[in-house]
């Protein structure tokens, strides 16, 4: 029973139009260099950590994966997001359909 050997009749030929088809979650997804690149091109070379981006998607209900680098000393404390580069990360959410 060698598959190569078989007739034309046994194939079923597909057709299907992507352009009808929703986004998928996956090409909704930028990484953080994407969000990073796009908001440098678009507000003068600024620049944003990772860290700012992971707060600015949790503050727009975004899933973040598990932070592994945590603090040695459970009193320390993290920058928070300025008001002008969390306006700039949203804009690249909304740019990459990550956010509405």
């Amino acid at each position: 029973m060698s598959q190569l050997k078989q007739k034309q009749d046994n194939y079923i030929n597909v057709t299907i139009e992507l352009d009808d088809m929703d986004i998928t979650s996956a090409e909704t997804k930028a990484t953080y260099d994407e969000i990073k690149k796009y908001v440098a091109e678009h507000n003068a070379g600024m620049k944003v950590s990772n860290l700012y981006i992971s707060q600015v998607k949790r503050k727009c209900g975004i899933e973040v994966g598990k932070n592994y680098n945590l603090p040695k000393n459970e009193d320390s404390r993290q920058p928070q997001c300025p008001e002008d580069k969390e306006s700039a990360i949203v804009e690249a959410l909304k740019h990459f359909k990550m956010n509405s």
